[in-house]
């Protein structure tokens, strides 16, 4: 089963530094601790480990339409022992909520399927356990909000019934809309916790639309290992071309766009920066655009994308390297995870992946591998500790396995955005790479 927001454990909206600049990204990141320390503060330390890029855009929405509320908050050993102003308040505590029940229901999906570690009784048993207590954590911080979490649980509880009536011919829109509703009405709230209810219409609009382009992209990212393990997945159980998946996911970016013009925000900044931008952003990491700037030789072996191009504008393809071509119409793993050369890999299909030293775990593996709850979220521990979700470029997903952009890899050169400033640490004074992506607005 998909469950709503099952994309990346860190979500599709990934910003570079280059693209938000220090103000926003300042911004962002407080929204990202303030996310963090609301579920600490609200439901125990193990919460943390949802925490996740997706969940802060509700907290800034909240933000976006009132003045800003931060606390000064502690050390912290990812933000390298430095204090910093995080957000607090309604919005982080709706995020946190949001993200708890999402992550909930996503824990009690693996727990009835039995995948991976849940396949033994006693994991299961604390699996089914943590996912509960998680829902009543967040159903009564939803209450304390004035937010009925229930539409959430509907959504997850309809989509079993949606995927089983979905078929060859069936619009993949019906499969999308349970998570369409979910995501609609969170960031609908968020104009209610502001006190502005005259932008509820629109912000309902906004999250629905994001909800079916999270859902798409998700779809696209796992439809090359989700045809070779022959689990279910939307595309292939609708008969869904990639055209077809693409000209919805831009149909929904400009519907956002739209609907965000309709919203009366105090300061909108860091909301248009990863509503519109990112959004977009994501579409082309998932899609494999040549704005990727994907190489041949990062192409993992046995894989090869016709037109990729490369980081000097010309495009690769006429003579495919060695190895198998995949079949007509195949996704070829054009998302967010560069791999480093084949000539690296080892006889087991692993490397250690680049920095060394403290990021020697997890490998990275070809095919990805995933892992069950508790390994899983000893890798988050680990990664967080060692800074490598910033840092390490790529970096495994902690439950996925899959391939993942470090979020700083603007400024050692990896910035996928190529403008004339690439990885040079911004363009222009308004914090933005001078990219063609950025063709809508004065952002700052």
């Amino acid at each position: 089963m998909m469950i709503p927001y099952s994309s990346a454990m860190f979500g599709i909206i990934r910003p570079c530094r280059n693209r938000l600049g220090a103000d926003l990204r300042e911004s962002w990141l407080a929204h990202l601790c303030g996310l963090c320390l609301a579920l600490r503060d609200d439901h125990g330390h193990l919460a943390r480990v949802v925490t996740n890029y997706d969940g802060l855009v509700i907290s800034a929405l909240v933000e976006a339409q009132t003045a800003r509320s931060r606390r000064t908050a502690g050390p912290c050993a990812l933000r390298g022992m430095k204090p910093a102003d995080v957000a607090v308040g309604a919005g982080a505590r709706l995020a946190a909520t949001v993200s708890l029940v999402l992550a909930s229901a996503k824990v009690g999906d693996h727990v009835d399927d039995r995948d991976g570690a849940f396949s033994r009784a006693p994991v299961r048993g604390m699996g089914r356990q943590v996912a509960r207590r998680w829902a009543r954590q967040a159903a009564a911080t939803g209450a304390d909000l004035g937010f009925d979490t229930a539409v959430l649980v509907d959504a997850v509880r309809r989509q079993t019934s949606v995927e089983e009536a979905a078929g060859l011919g069936s619009s993949v829109l019906l499969v999308t809309e349970p998570t369409e509703t979910a995501s609609g009405e969170a960031v609908a709230q968020t104009a209610v916790l502001a006190g502005r209810p005259e932008n509820a219409v629109p912000l309902r609009e906004v999250g629905r639309l994001f909800g079916r382009l999270a859902h798409l992209i998700d779809a696209v990212e796992d439809l090359a290992e989700d045809r070779e393990s022959g689990a279910w997945n939307p595309l292939e159980a609708t008969g869904t071309s990639l055209d077809e998946a693409r000209r919805l996911c831009d149909d929904a970016a400009l519907g956002i766009k739209l609907a965000l013009g309709e919203v009366d925000f105090v300061d909108g900044r860091l909301v248009h920066a990863l509503l519109v931008h990112e959004v977009q952003e994501s579409i082309r990491r998932a899609f494999g655009e040549p704005h990727a700037h994907r190489r041949p030789e990062d192409t993992p072996p046995g894989q090869w994308q016709p037109g990729t191009y490369s980081p000097m504008g010309g495009a690769y393809g006429s003579v495919p390297p060695p190895g198998p071509v995949p079949p007509a119409g195949a996704y070829g793993g054009g998302g967010d995870e560069p791999p480093p050369p084949p000539t690296k890999w080892d006889r087991r299909g692993k490397q250690p992946g680049p920095g060394g030293g403290l990021w020697f775990w997890p490998e990275l593996v070809h095919p990805p591998k995933g892992r069950g709850l508790l390994v899983g979220c000893l890798a988050v521990l680990y990664q967080c500790g060692t800074c490598q979700y910033c840092c390490r470029d790529p970096y495994p997903g902690p439950f996925s396995g899959k391939w993942r952009s470090g979020g700083c890899d603007c400024g050692s050169g990896g910035c996928d955005c190529g403008g004339s400033n690439h990885g040079r640490g911004g363009g222009g004074g308004d914090g933005c790479c001078d990219c063609s992506c950025c063709d809508c607005c004065n952002c700052n």
